[in-house]
């Protein structure tokens, strides 16, 4: 087994133990809980500060689940790691968001189209613009057939990455609910930017753990172990990428 260690130190695996395709949820507890409840056989292939990460089969495909970490700076370390010296291709973000949109109801899915966000992270590739953070569209439509084919409503749409979990400006709340942003979360502008800029695959699935406006919100533990109909989104996604 010839173990590579990323040049961050965080991630030190054997390059064929990850999968072409991973799933990230932030809580690395959850990737724990993802591989011994969905994959077969797993085996963890980093533990590296504790941010677990294992490889196992689903529908006889081989999959890994790796955790990524609170924040834009934390996903962009990984995922990038990940697709530039482990081989990945397609990485799906599985994590909780706080719900923004009327319609929006906490342990909703929503399948995040693009995001918007005030994070400065593309600031470094010097795009002459404003550079939209988008989902891989094929990851993106196999997850809506998945939703339906699962008899699970998603909504689709645009979420708002925030650098920042608790806002100082009581008003920001509501102007991202005038624009119909669906969920407040922290990774997925982030995670869309790294896969744009390294011409990969990403798409971010997410549950909705609270509502901003009604208050309505899951503990800790619900958070960890009851997000079922996002994981098996998540899964099939991940499954049809490895066709071929």
């Amino acid at each position: 087994m010839a173990i590579k260690e990323s040049p961050s130190a965080c991630i030190a695996a054997d390059e064929q133990q990850i999968a072409k395709a991973v799933l990230m949820p932030g809580d690395p507890l959850r990737a724990q809980y993802v591989a011994e409840h969905y994959l077969e056989n797993p085996v963890c292939f980093n533990t590296v500060r504790n941010m677990l990460g294992y490889t196992g089969t689903y529908r006889g495909k081989k999959i890994s689940v790796m955790g990524h970490g609170m924040g834009v700076p934390s996903v962009g370390i990984y995922s990038y790691e990940l697709y530039q010296f482990f081989g990945v291709e397609s990485i799906i973000r599985i994590g909780s968001a706080g719900g923004i949109g009327d319609d929006v109801k906490v342990r909703d899915v929503v399948i995040a189209m693009g995001a918007s966000t005030n994070s400065h992270f593309a600031d470094q590739y010097q795009f002459p613009g404003q550079l939209c953070a988008t989902a891989n569209y094929c990851l993106l439509k196999d997850a809506v057939e998945a939703a339906e084919k699962l008899s699970v409503r998603a909504d689709v749409g645009q979420v708002f990455t925030a650098d920042q979990f608790y806002n100082d400006n009581p008003n920001a709340g509501e102007m991202y609910r005038k624009f119909g942003i669906l969920a407040l979360e922290m990774e997925t502008a982030g995670l869309y930017w790294t896969a744009q800029r390294l011409g990969k695959k990403a798409l971010s699935i997410l549950t909705i753990s609270d509502h901003i406006f009604t208050g309505e919100a899951l503990n800790a533990q619900e958070r960890q172990d009851s997000f079922h109909e996002m994981m098996e989104i998540a899964l099939e996604t991940a499954w049809k990428s490895l066709e071929g």
